[in-house]
């Protein structure tokens, strides 16, 4: 019998791999609940799952080979931490940046909190000035 944190650590994989490397829209209503609150939402989005949605497929437009590399996971009971790195070649429009034909990496760790196999909550910190940099919109 899986554990509590083995349980959350497969929604938040696929999640991440299904989701987010593969645009499973479907599998995101699944997944999340409606009542799931994102504490740290993007800007330009809201912090209910409407807005992680409309995240989530801006990223697919403007990077439609747009993929996360579970680096490592870890679980306490249901909140799951993942650093991962994302990867993607801007094709699309992103953060009001027209297609550069660029590849981004950068990196971001979550913290995700499952319940009753959904995801409930979410906590996250993304190196956007990494990937702004790398699409030419900052120079540091």
């Amino acid at each position: 019998m899986s554990s509590e944190s083995d349980i959350a650590i497969a929604v938040v994989r696929r999640n991440t791999e299904e989701v987010q490397g593969k645009g499973d829209w479907d599998l995101f209503e699944e997944l999340f609940t409606d009542e799931f609150v994102d504490h740290t939402p993007q800007p330009g989005t809201t912090a209910d799952k409407n807005g992680v949605r409309t995240l989530y497929q801006a990223l697919r437009r403007g990077f439609p080979d747009f993929r996360a590399d579970i680096q490592w996971q870890i679980a306490t009971g249901s909140m799951v931490t993942t650093y991962k790195i994302y990867r993607g070649t801007q094709t699309g429009p992103i953060l009001g940046i027209a297609a550069t034909g660029r590849t981004v990496e950068f990196e971001t760790v979550d913290v995700m909190k499952v319940e009753g196999g959904r995801i409930t909550d979410h906590w996250g910190v993304g190196n956007l000035l990494k990937m702004l940099t790398q699409l030419g919109a900052v120079t540091l």
